[in-house]
């Protein structure tokens, strides 16, 4: 889940959330009750380190919700491999070098790896990964009537993840997330899903793949207990409009209890917040709630020392957009768009200085 835009088609998806908030308030808990089953020892944990990932999301300005070729802010789906690398090239340099970045989470889906198009997309893939970036290809489902937390259809799946892959599981730099928020399925439903692609491609190491968390990534208490999903990293969201308001202790609060006793196999690959309206996450500001949650997010991943991935990092019309394109089309460069924005995820990455009060 994350930001559109003036896009009514957000809507659904967001009022779901705020009235899985609404329950929670009302039933006294912050979640959908978690069984106590889901409670991971320590001693079963896996050794795992998510500080590892200091990124950002590269995003189609439809929100990676596409029943065509996906078209990644900045780049043409008529460019041919060589275009595409060098443009994908200066925007994952323009990451490091403004945000101090180490890892890009990319959308796929069938219609552009099953397509012509993969050739060149192949080409933003590679260049993240020849410049030292971790990639973390995630499958997004369609628009319109298939945006509804299912694989939109089983036959064009897994040819999908077949090529992929077969392309990218020699490159250790490249992780595999089965599926963006799949949130039409049960917890059990989802947790049987991701089992069945760990074992279909038996031959990727399991720390190369992230399982979502369930419902829309917003709790990863149950994947976490799953013994069948034990030694693959856990992806989390977690948004600051879910609520209309809360104060910081609140939103920490709220966010611990979506990732459990399983902070040491999370990264929170999407979290954000406006960029582009002025706002100071540098100061505490009280009466704010998207600055009480940039500020409560960013302190708790540092604390639990977990890695994340900002949403997003690039996504044209987009006012959570912390990177914007500037320059000509054929060499474009990024500039920030919230400077204290950045220096919150810098924060939450182990660097950085606190807030001020």
């Amino acid at each position: 889940m994350r930001h559109t835009p003036a896009s009514a088609s957000r809507s659904p998806r967001l009022r779901a959330a705020l009235v899985a908030v609404a329950v929670a308030a009302v039933t006294g808990s912050t979640l959908a009750a978690t069984p106590a089953s889901a409670t991971v020892s320590a001693s079963a944990r896996p050794a795992m380190d998510t500080t590892q990932f200091k990124g950002v999301n590269w995003a189609d300005p439809r929100d990676n919700f596409a029943d065509d070729y996906l078209q990644l802010s900045g780049l043409s789906t008529t460019d041919t491999y060589r275009q595409t690398y060098a443009k994908a090239t200066r925007i994952i340099s323009a990451f490091r070098a403004n945000l101090g970045a180490n890892t890009v989470r990319l959308p796929i889906n069938p219609y552009t790896v099953n397509g012509a198009y993969w050739k060149s997309y192949r080409g933003v893939i590679d260049a993240a990964s020849d410049q030292g970036f971790k990639v973390i290809v995630s499958y997004w489902e369609g628009t319109g009537d298939r945006k509804d937390g299912f694989i939109d259809d089983t036959a064009t799946y897994w040819p999908m993840w077949d090529t992929v892959v077969k392309a990218y599981k020699n490159d250790k730099r490249v992780y595999f997330e089965p599926m963006n928020e799949p949130h039409g399925y049960t917890d059990t439903e989802w947790a049987d899903i991701a089992a069945k692609w760990l074992t279909t491609y038996k031959s990727v190491p399991r720390d190369r793949v992230f399982v979502s968390g369930a419902g829309y990534n917003d709790h990863v208490t149950t994947v976490c207990a799953d013994p069948r999903l034990k030694g693959t990293y856990l992806s989390l969201h977690h948004y600051g409009f879910w609520k209309e308001y809360a104060t910081y202790d609140q939103w920490v609060a709220d966010l611990k209890v979506r990732i459990g006793d399983c902070a040491n196999r999370t990264v929170a690959d999407e979290f954000g917040a406006p960029m582009t309206d002025g706002l100071n996450y540098n100061v505490k500001t009280p009466d704010n709630n998207f600055i009480n949650y940039v500020q409560a997010v960013t302190d708790t991943f540092r604390e639990l020392k977990m890695g994340s991935v900002y949403w997003p990092g690039l996504r044209t019309d987009d006012i959570y957009s912390l990177q914007k394109l500037v320059g000509p089309t054929d060499r474009p460069w990024l500039t920030t768009t919230n400077q204290s924005g950045a220096d919150r995820l810098a924060w939450a990455w182990g660097g950085g200085k606190p807030v001020k009060n």
